[in-house]
């Protein structure tokens, strides 16, 4: 079905930002660099948006991980030590929040005089989930207008959708690449430790429990990981040296 007129510009904006993001993924697996361009990113996804960041929680502490100015990080701060505002409005509920700067007077007065005198109009935030572990909000900041428009919420709730999407793959993409290191690093460890055993086992003349006793003995007298052990040792039998 080809798309109508009214609900095109709704997608081209946030599919242009997602294909802007989906590069970026490729290309790079630091979270911190992921985070700074789903930032950068919803500025093209809604319009009107003059400045973001993106709240996360860690615990039951919000920290601002990236914004694309300090003016803004600021903003997102102050609530933090109130304890209180719109982007943790966002958190909280897990809804969106929008609202015009002169309309929050009321309800959160310090952001709202915070963000008038920043030259702020508008405000727009959406909660954030990627996972159990991975909870916080994308704050949206105009400076013209008195609020932003419904349309630009719901191309935000579009966004935040795709990128939360995002985010669990690429979760789930660290994780096996950790596990696979881990798995990488554990076989490497215990090659060397049956590798010294078996030089033990030659050089002592003794049986495998016997030379694997030696190697926990030696690495608990020195307070040294076995591996560590093990290495040591193959690389002195290697080298012509004496056995521990």
């Amino acid at each position: 079905m080809e798309p109508t007129a009214t609900s095109s510009p709704l997608f081209d904006e946030v599919t242009g930002a997602l294909e802007a993001l989906s590069a970026v993924l490729r290309e790079e697996d630091d979270f911190r660099i992921l985070l700074r361009h789903v930032c950068l990113q919803v500025r093209h996804a809604v319009p009107g948006v003059d400045e973001a960041s993106i709240t996360l929680v860690t615990g039951e502490r919000p920290h601002t991980a990236t914004a694309t100015s300090d003016v803004v990080g600021e903003l997102d701060a102050d609530q933090y030590r109130l304890g209180d505002g719109p982007c943790l409005e966002a958190v909280r509920s897990g809804k969106i929040v929008r609202t015009a700067v002169s309309d929050a007077v009321e309800r959160w007065p310090a952001f709202a005089r915070g963000a008038s005198e920043a030259g702020f109009a508008s405000f727009l935030a959406a909660p954030l989930v990627a996972d159990e572990q991975f909870s916080g909000a994308v704050n949206c900041y105009g400076r013209q207008g008195d609020g932003f428009a419904e349309i630009e919420a719901q191309r935000l709730e579009l966004y935040t959708a795709a990128v939360e999407a995002i985010l669990r793959v690429y979760h789930r993409y660290l994780l096996a690449r950790d596990t696979a290191e881990h798995l990488r690093a554990a076989l490497t460890s215990r090659a060397v430790i049956d590798q010294a055993k078996g030089m033990l086992m030659a050089i002592r003349q003794i049986d495998a429990d016997d030379a694997f006793a030696l190697l926990v003995d030696q690495s608990q007298r020195e307070n040294t990981k076995l591996r560590e052990v093990a290495e040591r040792f193959v690389a002195r039998v290697v080298s012509g040296g004496v056995a521990p």
